[in-house]
């Protein structure tokens, strides 16, 4: 629970420095959410394996704004930096994350797969290597990178809320403006609003076409068919987030246009496409004005934008 201090009473305890620090910290990172953002798709995981250490440090070479990382739990409840919630694709394991300690989880090779699925850029190095937990992400680089973390639905995962932002408050990332949290999941996001109302939060989104044709659905419902989008539907979004989060294309189809950013803006929320890998895509969605992108190749995008 947060406690509201009187500016005279933090004064006397010789708080209203740090206070004042941790103001300036949070609103230097909102500001610069208003800059483009280069965020790296499980690092730069169409260089090297995704969520390993060797992915991380090509995305901070290639100029990467945030690091986006993927949670889920451990059977023994250790928060562990992977996309999917089975180990089958990104490891030598099998089952769900959930149902395997830290310890077995550990012993996985999370880096082979990588270089059968992508000879071409195949490296001896990423062989073994292993699955990480938020916790040794953080030790490696504390405030020194800025983190876009996805948490997944509170019905999977019901703890994984809470155990975020006490590890992010513990860390001091939320207080240095060093993170940023993602969820196709509103209930997710609003637990995490509820809990720290500081953290910059944006809601993914997932449009494709309605079984009965009539036109695109998102996946979890948060929004109509951006077809359909309404200012309100918007604000509700800009209630508890800073940010959307959208795909720009379904099967080769666009599904978003230049007027779902300028709606999007103009009620005050931040437009972060994903996942863009091609440079023309990105050029395309430059032009459309979006805030930031999505991308498992930093170093592309990151030459259009200098």
């Amino acid at each position: 629970m947060k406690i509201a201090i009187p500016l005279a009473t933090a004064l006397a305890l010789g708080l209203a420095a740090p206070l004042a620090a941790q103001a300036d910290a949070l609103e230097q990172q909102l500001d610069e959410l208003q800059d483009f953002q280069i965020i790296a798709h499980r690092g730069a995981s169409g260089h090297a394996p995704e969520h390993t250490w060797p992915s991380y440090e090509k995305a901070r070479e290639m100029g990467a704004d945030y690091l986006e990382l993927d949670l889920h739990m451990s059977a023994d409840g250790e928060l562990m930096v992977i996309h999917d919630d089975t180990l089958d694709r990104t490891t030598d394991g099998e089952g769900k994350v959930k149902e395997h300690s830290l310890a077995e989880l550990k012993a996985l090779d999370a880096g082979s797969w990588f270089n059968k699925a992508h000879p071409e850029r195949a490296d001896e190095a990423y062989e073994g290597a292993r699955m990480l937990t938020l916790d040794e992400v953080i030790d490696r680089y504390g405030s020194d990178v800025r983190y876009y973390i996805e948490t997944k639905s509170p019905e999977r995962y019901p703890e994984l809320q809470r155990a975020l932002v006490d590890t992010l408050e513990a860390n001091g990332l939320v207080a240095s403006g060093s993170v940023v949290i993602q969820s196709f999941s509103q209930g997710s996001l609003q637990q995490i609003h509820q809990l720290n109302a500081d953290i910059p939060l944006v809601q993914l989104v997932w449009y494709s076409p309605a079984e009965d044709g009539s036109g695109l659905t998102e996946w979890t419902g948060v929004t109509p068919d951006p077809a359909e989008i309404s200012d309100a539907d918007f604000q509700a979004i800009a209630d508890y987030a800073v940010g959307i989060g959208p795909n720009v294309v379904y099967d080769s189809e666009d599904v978003i246009d230049a007027g779902f950013v300028e709606q999007a803006h103009d009620n005050g929320l931040l437009v972060h496409a994903y996942t863009i890998n091609d440079p023309e895509q990105m050029q395309r969605l430059l032009d459309w004005g979006v805030d930031g992108m999505f991308t498992n190749f930093p170093d592309r995008l990151s030459g259009l934008v200098e």
